[in-house]
């Protein structure tokens, strides 16, 4: 996907688009794009937290899973309490 078809899903998302907020959820995620993840999240995309907390877990973030724990996600606190067990 270029630059403009980005842009294109960014407009069609802020216009309330939801299946091109799925589709930039699923790009981002695909990126490991958290930028663009928590912009999506800020908007009230739940598939966008899932998919952060999914990456932070993988990679061990524990800053992140504590923002988004402390944002409200319960499984963002999950992961985040495996993760200080170790």
């Amino acid at each position: 996907m270029d630059d403009e078809e980005l842009r294109k899903l960014r407009v069609l998302a802020a216009a309330g688009d939801g299946d091109a907020v799925d589709q930039l959820v699923e790009l981002a995620g695909e990126r490991g794009d958290f930028d663009e993840l928590r912009r999506l999240a800020d908007g009230g995309s739940s598939d966008a937290v899932d998919v952060l907390v999914e990456l932070a877990g993988e990679r061990g973030d524990l800053d992140e899973l504590r923002r988004l724990a402390g944002a409200g996600s319960g499984d963002a606190a999950d992961v985040l309490a495996e993760l200080e067990e170790r």
